[in-house]
C-alpha cells in the first residue's frame, strides 16, 4: 500500500491540472501570483499550488440595466430602463484591469443612463430613440475599453411617465389630429371653390356651354323623380324664338 501512495498522488496531482476549456471560453494563467499567459481554448494543464486559472467567457452577454429616475432638462420625471450587449474582447485586461468587470459596467451604465437622459428633453426621448442609444452605447463603450470589454449595443427599453403627463401627451395628440383634420377640410373647400371658379369663368366665356348644362340638369332632374318641377328658364335661352317671332310680325 505504501509503494502505491506515491502514484496516486501524482495521478492526482495530474487530473486535477488538466483544465478543458471551451471554444468560447480563456484561460488567464497566474504563476505565483503574476500574470503568465492566456490559454486556450481546448485541453490545458495548470500545474497545481503554483499556478492559477481564471475562466473568461468570450460570448455575447445581456444585461438589464435597473429603471432609473431621470428628470429631463424640461423638467419631467420619467423612469428608464435600457438593455446592454457586450463582450470580453481582451481577456487579460478583464481580469487584470477591474475587479468585477459586470459590476462595472453595470455601474458606469446607470450612471451613463441618467446623465444622458439628463441631457435631452421628453420629447427626444420618446422621437428620437435611436440618436440616444447611440449615443448611450458610444459613452459606454468609451469607458469600458480599458477593461477588454466591448459594449456593441444600448437599447432604451421603457420610458414610465407620471399619469398626469400620459394625460397631457393624450390631449396633445388628440389636439393635434384636430387641427389636421380642419387643415384637410379646409384644404378640400378651398379646392372645390378653385374648382368651381375655374368653371365659371370657362362657362361665361361660351354661353352655349352654360346652356348646355342647364339643360343637362333638367334632364337629371327629370330622371330622378317622376313629379312636376317648376324650374326658371334663362332669358337668354329663349331669346333667340323672341326675336324670331317679332320679325315676323
Amino acid at each position: 500500500m505504501a509503494l502505491l501512495l506515491p502514484f496516486i498522488i501524482v495521478a492526482i496531482l495530474v487530473y486535477s491540472s488538466i483544465k478543458i476549456l471551451m471554444e468560447y471560453e480563456r484561460g488567464v494563467i497566474f504563476f505565483l501570483g503574476n500574470f503568465q499567459t492566456v490559454k486556450g481554448p481546448g485541453l490545458i494543464f495548470v500545474v497545481p499550488f503554483v499556478q492559477r486559472m481564471v475562466r473568461v467567457n468570450l460570448q455575447t452577454a445581456t444585461m438589464e440595466v435597473p429603471s432609473q429616475d431621470v428628470i429631463t432638462r424640461d423638467n419631467v420625471s420619467v423612469k428608464v430602463n435600457a438593455v446592454i450587449l457586450m463582450r470580453v474582447v481582451d481577456p487579460q485586461k478583464a481580469v487584470l484591469a477591474v475587479q468585477d468587470y459586470l459590476y462595472a459596467t453595470s455601474q458606469i451604465a446607470q450612471t451613463t443612463l441618467r446623465s444622458v437622459l439628463g441631457q435631452s428633453q421628453l420629447d427626444d426621448l420618446l422621437a428620437k430613440r435611436d440618436e440616444i442609444n447611440s449615443e448611450l452605447q458610444r459613452i459606454i463603450d468609451l469607458q469600458t475599453e480599458p477593461w477588454g470589454v466591448k459594449v456593441s449595443v444600448v437599447e432604451v427599453k421603457n420610458v414610465d411617465l407620471p399619469q398626469e403627463m400620459q394625460r397631457a401627451i393624450a390631449r396633445q395628440a388628440e389636439a393635434e389630429r384636430e387641427r389636421r383634420s380642419k387643415v384637410i377640410h379646409a384644404e378640400g373647400e378651398y379646392q372645390a371653390a378653385q374648382r368651381l371658379a375655374d368653371a365659371a369663368a370657362l362657362m361665361g366665356q361660351n354661353p352655349i356651354a352654360l346652356q348646355l348644362r342647364y339643360l343637362q340638369t333638367l334632364v337629371e332632374i327629370a330622371a330622378e323623380k317622376n313629379s312636376t318641377t317648376i324650374f326658371p328658364v334663362p332669358i337668354d335661352l329663349i331669346a333667340p324664338f323672341v326675336k324670331a317671332m317679332e320679325r315676323k310680325e
